[in-house]
Formats: structure tokens, sequence, C-alpha cells
């Protein structure tokens, strides 16, 4: 597709919000993958011949400017909001490690991108598209602007060195489940190599929890280890009770709704059609938007 004007400025746009989560602009052009004479470029507002067409997607993706036209949606401040954005935010001040187990379409990646805009030195990341541990760790190192390319030995030990130089960082794991096993052991290390200096929150559906406790049962060597450093707990949102649960994901879901649906929007009748599921409510609403 072709990446208009428009579309770069709201790109751009978007860089010059990113940049305050970096200590400086190398860092900044380093994670977003471009070299250091073209940031300066953009920052300029000089866009022609800068970056090619892919290399716009490349950012538009990562920084989560969409190159169609979507409609506008306000974060509502959900009992999943709250309590996720507290857990993040207790981690990342007290260096401290989590793990969240909970149901899928409650809200977890939306609350922790959110929180990864509006925090220095935070990152997320989607474990499902950085499944092996190579993959995993030169994810990390170029969100954070360090070097991803060369040896993985030099990029591990760089990543390791700097995570103890950052003020607070924290690293959130989304769709943790989805690791290969070799992956969950160099987090393991990795852990160790920046103790008391990063933070790890790991977030994944009820599936982690069973893969982690089949592991421990197993005696399979990493998991143990790994649960303790994320304090022995599996962290959760939604009631046990079934009763209460479906109040509960209704109750949000129509939070949603209130704040996003046009106004002449029947509240319930989309909540009911959605069962609760987050996903699902954006569709609903998407769909009265684009009919009216």
């Amino acid at each position: 597709m072709e990446i208009t004007n428009e579309i770069k400025q709201r790109i751009l746009e978007a860089i010059a919000v990113n940049r305050d989560n970096y200590p400086s602009d190398s860092k900044h052009a380093a994670a977003l993958g471009i070299a250091t004479s073209v940031y300066n470029n953009l920052k300029k507002g000089k866009t022609d011949r800068q970056v090619s067409d892919t290399n716009w997607i490349c950012i538009a993706r990562r920084l989560g400017v969409s190159l169609a036209d979507e409609m506008e949606w306000h974060a509502a401040e959900t009992p999943t909001f709250v309590y996720i954005t507290e857990q993040l935010s207790m981690c990342q001040e007290s260096g401290v490690s989590a793990l969240l187990c909970d149901m899928a379409n409650i809200g977890k990646t939306f609350t922790a991108r959110i929180y990864v805009k509006n925090h220095k030195n935070a990152v997320y990341v989607d474990c499902s598209q950085v499944k092996t541990k190579q993959r995993l760790v030169r994810f990390i190192a170029k969100e954070f602007g360090v070097n991803s390319n060369g040896r993985y030995q030099d990029v591990y030990d760089d990543l390791a060195f700097y995570l103890k130089t950052l003020e607070r960082p924290l690293i959130i794991l989304d769709e943790a489940g989805d690791l290969q096993y070799e992956a969950f052991l160099e987090l393991k290390a990795l852990w160790n190599a920046t103790e008391r200096c990063c933070a790890w929150y790991m977030m994944g559906a009820d599936g982690l929890k069973e893969k982690i406790n089949r592991s421990i049962e197993c005696k399979k060597v990493g998991y143990t280890e790994m649960f303790s450093r994320y304090g022995d707990r599996y962290n959760k949102v939604t009631p046990d009770d079934g009763k209460e649960r479906e109040t509960f994901l209704k109750a949000q879901a129509a939070m949603v709704v209130k704040l996003n649906a046009p106004d002449c929007s029947e509240v319930m009748k989309i909540v009911n059609r959605t069962g609760g599921s987050l996903r699902r409510v954006y569709t609903e609403i998407e769909k009265i938007r684009k009919g009216a």
C-alpha cells in the first residue's frame, strides 16, 4: 500500500510521543530500526526519501499507528485495567516480578500496551511472535535500543548489561505460554543476570498456568525456579464462581460500551450479544459505527 503524507504525519506524531520513553535519540532510533541520521531528519519533518514504505509500515506497527481509518477507542478503567495497571506499576517501582493467568478477552493485552505507551523503560513483548530463545532476546534488545544484530551471545550480554544501567526497567511478557522451552530457560538466566535491577511481568490465559503446573509436577528443569522468581503465585482478576464471573464480565463490557459506542446505542443489548468478551464488544461497536 502507498504510505501517504497524512499517514507519515501520524507516524511522526507517534514517534515524538514515544521518544519520552527513551534516554537518547540514538537509543530511540535503534528501537525503531532506523539510522540516527535518518531519525534526526524525521524530527525536523523531512520525510522525502528518508524511509522506505516497508520501514514506515514497521514503525507504524511497532507504535500502534493504524494505516487505515480506524475508529477512535477510549480506554475504560475497568477492574481488569485498574488491577493490571496497579500491578505493573508496583512491579516497576519495586523491581519485583509477578505472574498473571486469567481468561482471554478481558483486556490484559490492551492494558499492558497502554501502560508501556505511558511509562519510561517499559517494553511489551508478544511472545507468540518471538517463541524461540534467539528471537525473544533479540526482540527485547531492540525494544530497549540495544544492538540486536550480530553474535547472539554479544546481544545477550549487551542487553543484560544495559538493563542494569537503566532506571527501573520493566519487561511485560504476554502470551508467555507460547514460548519454547529453551526460551523459558533463557528468561530464567536473564532474570538472574538482572536480579533487583529489572522487573518482569508474565501474562497468559489459563493454558499458561496448566503448562507451568504440569512442568513443575514433571520436575522439568527450570520451571520451579522460574515460578519462584515470579512470586510463587498466580494472580487473577476474574472471580472463580461462574455466576459472579458472568456478572463481572458483563459489567466490564458495559463500561467499555458506554465509553465507546454511539450515544443512541442500547448498552445492555450490545453486552448481551458479546457475552462480556471485550474483543467482541469492539467488533459490535465497529459494526454500529459503520452502519450509522
